[in-house]
C-alpha cells in the first residue's frame, strides 16, 4: 500500500493509501470522530482516518474533507511537482516558452536572447521565480523587464528582483485575492540596517548574522505567522528588496507558510495594515 515520489532516482515524497477505503482529511476543525486507521495527509501533514466508503456521508457531516485513493496520490504528486518545479525545468523548457511567445512577439525575443542576455541567465531567472512558486504565465512582461534591465545587470538573482516586482500584483493577488486587504509583518528599521549590512560581502544569496539573531527572528517570525493564520490570513513580511531574497532562502524550509516580499512588488493601490513589527530582541 505504500508509494513513493522519486525525481531523478531521489526520492521527494512517500505516503500509504488503501484502494477500498477513502481518506477523511481534518481541515482543522471536525465535530466529531470517525471510526477508521488514523494517519496524516501524505501532501499537507493534516489529521486524517482512512474510512469505509459507507461513513463518507457520516464524515462529511462531521466537517471532514472526504477523498479516494486516487486523489491522495494525485494530489500529493501535484504538491511535489509544484514543490520541485525549479528542478524540472532547463533550457528545453526555456527554450519552448520563447518559441511561443516569439510567434506574437518575434521582436521582444529575438532582441532579448542572446544578444542582451544568454539563455542560461533567463533560464536562472525562471527557475528563482518557480522556486518561490511564483507563476511564470505572464512571459511577456517576464522579457520586457530582463530586456529593460539587461543593460543594468546580467546578474540573475537581481534581474528576478526586477521581474517579481514587474509581476507584483499577481504575486499579491495569489496571497491575498484581488481586493483584500494585505496584513504584514515588518522589521524595525534598526533590524533591517543591520541586515542591510549583513548582505555585504557575504557570500551569493546569504545573510552574514549571528545565530543568536537568527534563532530569535525564526522565532518571532513563527509566533506573529501562527496569529495571521489563526485569522484566516496569509503571513506576510514586508522588507526591503535588498534583502528579500536572502530571508526567503533562510526561512524557506523552516517557515514554508511565510510568504516574503519587498515594498516594490507590492502595487500602489493596495492597502496595508501592519500587524506586528519585529525588532532585535524579537
Amino acid at each position: 500500500n505504500e508509494y513513493r515520489i522519486m525525481l531523478m532516482g531521489v526520492p521527494l515524497g512517500r505516503g500509504e493509501v488503501f484502494s477500498d477505503k477513502e481518506l477523511a482529511i481534518n481541515p482543522g476543525q471536525v465535530f466529531g470522530e470517525v471510526a477508521g486507521i488514523a494517519t496524516k495527509d501524505p501532501t499537507f501533514g493534516l489529521d486524517a482516518v482512512w474510512i469505509s466508503p459507507n461513513d463518507q456521508d457520516q464524515a462529511q457531516a462531521l466537517g471532514y474533507t472526504v477523498v479516494d485513493a486516487s486523489t491522495v496520490v494525485a494530489t500529493h504528486i501535484s504538491q511535489v511537482i509544484q514543490d520541485y518545479a525549479y528542478d524540472l525545468f532547463g533550457h528545453d523548457e526555456t527554450q519552448q516558452l520563447l518559441d511561443k511567445l516569439k510567434q506574437s512577439s518575434p521582436k521582444l525575443v529575438e532582441e532579448l536572447v542572446p544578444d542582451k542576455l544568454s539563455l542560461a541567465i533567463v533560464v536562472r531567472v525562471l527557475q528563482n521565480l518557480l522556486r518561490e512558486k511564483v507563476p511564470i504565465k505572464d512571459m511577456r512582461t517576464i522579457l520586457e523587464t530582463l530586456t529593460e534591465k539587461s543593460g543594468t545587470t546580467k546578474d540573475p538573482n537581481e534581474l528576478t528582483s526586477f521581474v517579481r516586482s514587474a509581476l507584483g500584483r499577481a504575486i499579491v493577488q495569489n496571497i491575498v485575492g484581488s481586493e483584500g486587504e494585505l496584513k504584514v509583518i515588518t522589521l524595525e528599521p534598526s533590524l533591517e540596517q543591520i541586515l542591510l549590512q549583513a548582505t555585504q560581502g557575504a557570500p551569493d544569496g546569504q545573510l552574514a548574522i549571528e545565530p543568536g539573531l537568527a534563532e530569535r527572528l525564526h522565532t518571532t517570525l513563527k509566533e506573529e505567522s501562527q496569529k495571521l493564520e489563526a485569522m484566516g490570513q496569509s503571513p506576510v513580511l514586508l522588507v526591503a528588496p535588498q534583502i528579500r531574497a536572502q530571508l526567503a532562502r533562510l526561512f524557506k524550509y523552516s517557515l514554508p507558510e511565510l510568504f516574503i516580499l519587498a515594498y516594490s512588488e507590492v502595487p500602489e493601490n493596495r492597502q496595508i495594515s501592519v500587524v506586528a513589527n519585529v525588532g532585535q530582541g524579537g
